[in-house]
């Protein structure tokens, strides 16, 4: 087994050794399940008629008609809930993605160039790092007039890249130093190709894991900016502005079904996503230590 292949943990046995977890498993199993349950479910469903304000009938008890009930403009909550989970997804997963482009993308050049280029994007990066993230995202939402989903995505992904940009440049760095990286540049390979053909791939499990964090808090964010009604406009269904009617004492005691199901359903969705990346962690870190 050569150098490179000992110190990188094979996405074949990280899924070997995640198997050995039967919670990690049963998590990953049910977080499929509510993915095809939303994904296939919202097709069912027109947002614009979903939306549509039905005063007649108002808070109408779950039923033949409203299986989960409907809200206090008479819109039917299970709708709401299918079209606002898998409008939550894509805007998390759009944001995960996008971060993982600037971040692991800056962490390559970072790690890889070093000096000047180096210091210059680690200060930069250190900038962002001590901004307060959330309150900026808070402020710029409420200085726009107007803002749709792309702009709300662009705004979550402007300063949630750096830290993953610092831990991409570290792996980086000690990459480098090693005898294929050293070999390919001798050989005259690209810069380009050494960083995103040889070095990225060894890095597969790393990123696996990272990404599935932070596709957890970026859905647990944008699901309490809609709470707090600083995330997507209220006319477009979301999980968090289905739970914002939890805030009324009135709906939080007498209509269970407005604001129940969206809980239940963020709460098992992120916990299922983030056990199955901790099992991913742990699973990665005893493959290191028997390597």
């Amino acid at each position: 087994m050569n150098e490179e292949t000992r110190t990188v943990v094979d996405f074949r046995s990280l899924l070997k050794e995640f198997r050995k977890d039967k919670l990690a498993v049963i998590a990953l199993g049910t977080l499929s399940l509510l993915l095809l349950l939303v994904f296939v479910g919202s097709v069912f469903f027109d947002a614009s008629q979903v939306m549509q304000v039905d005063l007649l009938n108002r808070y109408a008890s779950p039923g033949k008609g409203h299986l989960l009930g409907t809200d206090e403009a008479g819109r039917d909550v299970l709708g709401q809930l299918l079209l606002g989970a898998r409008t939550s997804l894509m805007a998390g997963t759009a944001v995960t993605a996008l971060n993982g482009f600037i971040g692991i993308g800056l962490g390559l050049l970072s790690g890889y160039y070093g000096g000047l280029l180096d210091r210059l994007l680690m200060r930069f990066i250190d900038f962002i790092m001590v901004l307060p993230a959330s309150v900026l995202v808070l402020v710029l939402m409420t200085t726009l007039s107007e803002y749709n989903l792309f702009t709300f995505i662009l705004l979550m992904s402007a300063f949630s890249w750096a830290g993953k940009s610092k831990v991409f440049r570290n792996r980086t760095q000690s990459e480098t130093k090693r005898d294929y990286v050293r070999a390919s540049k001798t050989a005259g390979t690209n810069d380009l190709l050494i960083m995103f053909r040889e070095i990225l791939p060894n890095f597969g499990s790393l990123v696996i894991i990272n990404t599935t964090m932070s596709l957890a808090r970026n859905i647990g964010m944008e699901t309490g900016l809609s709470f707090l009604g600083f995330g997507l406009p209220s006319t477009v269904p979301s999980l968090g502005n289905l739970l914002r009617y939890a805030i009324s004492p009135t709906v939080f005691e007498n209509y269970l079904w407005v604001w129940l199901p969206a809980s239940t359903f963020i709460f098992a969705m992120l916990l299922c996503i983030i056990y199955v990346g901790q099992a991913l962690r742990r699973a990665a870190d005893a493959k290191q230590m028997q390597a």
